[in-house]
């Protein structure tokens, strides 16, 4: 699974460790997020974020 970047402040969400403060549990994919997730930085929303190459 890719890792994304917030673009906004630098957030990396890594799938494997998930948001669990945000009830992401780890292994969770990127695309499978729901929509009103936000970065856990900065609040940026989901569509602020890129593929970390």
């Amino acid at each position: 699974m890719k890792s994304y970047e917030c673009t906004v402040c630098g957030y990396i969400y890594v799938p494997a460790n998930g948001d669990p403060d945000a009830g992401i549990a780890p292994g969770t994919a990127f695309e499978d997020i729901p929509e009103t997730w936000v970065c856990p930085i900065c609040g940026a929303s989901k569509d602020q974020f890129k593929v970390v190459e």
